[in-house]
């Protein structure tokens, strides 16, 4: 399972929103410099993730993106599946009419591969965008040096 550079970009402008959830909506351009997504790719990205419900657009002086739902409802793997699909290390688990494998029903990997998606899956599954802000939240305040005499 490889998680292709539009999905980090998918993921980062989403985590850029959810830092900023409540404040309004957010400039595709300052998205794009905070994340450091090449802006006509963010655009594209950002249409997607509008067809697929994650984000809401408003128009005009003030307009930008916003999230659509709250960041504790949105999980990584949820972005990941809409953005690459299925969350499987390797084709045999995909259900591919194009895919056959001779050892199909008597391999001795298949166990394993499923240990692998589930592992995948308990990760990406469990983990909301306002956790990851979260977490960036606290490594952020643990940097800040504290002075005092």
């Amino acid at each position: 399972m490889w998680v292709t550079q539009k999905c980090q970009y998918a993921l980062r402008a989403l985590f850029e929103l959810a830092k900023r959830q409540g404040e309004g909506p957010v400039r595709s351009i300052d998205i794009a410099t905070n994340q450091a997504i090449p802006k006509r790719f963010l655009e594209v990205i950002l249409h997607q993730l509008r067809q697929g419900g994650f984000v809401d657009s408003q128009r005009g002086k003030e307009g930008g993106f916003y999230l659509s739902r709250p960041a504790q409802s949105i999980t990584v793997g949820e972005i990941i599946r809409f953005i690459d699909g299925p969350l499987t290390p390797v084709d045999c688990q995909l259900d591919k009419p194009h895919f056959t494998c001779t050892l199909k029903g008597n391999c001795a990997f298949m166990g394993l591969w499923e240990e692998a998606r589930e592992a995948l899956e308990r990760v990406y599954d469990t983990k909301s965008l306002k956790e990851l802000v979260d977490r960036e939240e606290a490594r952020l305040g643990a940097q800040i040096p504290q002075y005092s005499i």
